[in-house]
């Protein structure tokens, strides 16, 4: 191990180590291993050592894309550390850790290699955006002894239902390179306001991501030829509905259109995709406060009156994988909780 000389020493470093990948690693970007492993140093830097070749992988030089195997040995050099950045890192840390409360969820799967719950609406998958603590900062928290739990994806914050956790980084990549190569099923169930034709099963409008003056995330449906048009691909089973006729247009906060029940498939993971592409039909889902019917949301809100919705109506339903290890197919369900079978029951009974 080489030892530097002179420097500031106020400024801690990194002396060359020599790491050995184990199975839990395997599969990580060279980058990413990097930023695990080098608190504190800019992400620029690190970039630099790897551009350079400082950064070897069994004794040879490699890219920021390299994939890491189990039994590489990765080289890394001296560096100098920032103290600042250390402490921030550090007391970011640990004040997500003292805001996040041990949570456990209820478990859908379990085994060696992952963890599948029942996300509750209301929660954040993760921290960030001003969110303090998520879902996996909660799980974290009630199981200390866990040395891996990592989202395998991710779901909107008022969005219920499967949510998948890797235990192990092997699994994790392997879930994860389902995901991005579409061999997952992905089945939400979503209420819309209106009567949904049923002969319109797909929906392939090219949704483009912005965000507003306030720095808030938004999607938005754009042309076939549009640059910024990423291909979105939903596909949407109409289950049961009620026609305008079924309910009084003055006893009805959605003015009497009815509502229709949809089993929506993704076969892309676009963020608010199924929001967007469904609201863009004319009907979106009851409860969306960023692409809903507004006065609408309000009045299902609205405490002691027989239709009371207070959250979107969005539940992942149902989701089918090869497990990350056996092979085997998974299939995974999560029924509808309390509140919105309620709803349901109100507006359209004959779905429950």
């Amino acid at each position: 191990m080489k030892h530097i000389i002179g420097g500031n020493p106020h400024v801690p470093l990194h002396q060359v180590k020599s790491l050995t990948i184990d199975d839990d690693a395997a599969g990580q970007r060279l980058d990413n291993f990097l930023m695990r492993h080098l608190k504190g140093v800019p992400k620029t830097h690190v970039y630099r050592i790897i551009r350079s070749g400082e950064v070897r992988v069994n004794k040879g030089r490699a890219s920021a894309e390299t994939r890491l195997n189990g039994g590489d040995v990765v080289r890394l050099p001296p560096v100098r550390v920032s103290e600042r950045a250390t402490e921030k890192a550090q007391a970011m840390a640990e004040q997500v850790a003292s805001h996040a409360p041990a949570r456990e969820f209820a478990i859908l799967f379990e085994d060696d290699s992952l963890l599948a719950i029942n996300k509750p609406a209301g929660v954040a998958v993760h921290g960030g955006s001003g969110v303090s603590f998520g879902v996996i900062e909660q799980l974290r928290m009630a199981r200390p002894a866990a040395k891996f739990l990592e989202l395998v994806h991710r779901l909107d914050r008022e969005t219920s239902g499967i949510l998948l956790v890797a235990k192990k980084r092997s699994a994790l990549k392997n879930l994860q390179d389902q995901f991005r190569e579409r061999e997952t099923g992905k089945t939400y169930l979503a209420l819309v306001l209106g009567q949904w034709p049923a002969n319109k099963k797909v929906l392939d409008k090219p949704l483009h991501k912005y965000l507003l003056p306030d720095g808030e995330r938004r999607v938005k449906v754009v042309t076939k030829d549009d640059p910024d048009g990423m291909p979105s691909l939903t596909l949407v089973k109409m289950r049961a509905q009620s026609g305008p006729a079924a309910t009084e247009a003055s006893a009805s906060p959605n003015g009497g259109r009815g509502y229709s029940l949809l089993e929506v498939t993704i076969k892309t993971g676009r963020t608010h995709q199924i929001r967007v592409h469904l609201a863009s039909e004319g009907m979106p889902i009851a409860g969306d406060d960023k692409y809903g019917d507004f006065e609408c949301n309000k009045a299902l809100a609205r405490v002691g009156t027989p239709f009371t919705l207070k959250r979107m109506f969005l539940h992942a339903w149902r989701l089918q994988c090869k497990h990350p290890v056996t092979g085997n197919v998974l299939e995974l369900k999560a029924e509808l909780p309390v509140e919105l079978t309620h709803f349901l029951t109100q507006v359209l009974p004959q779905a429950v």
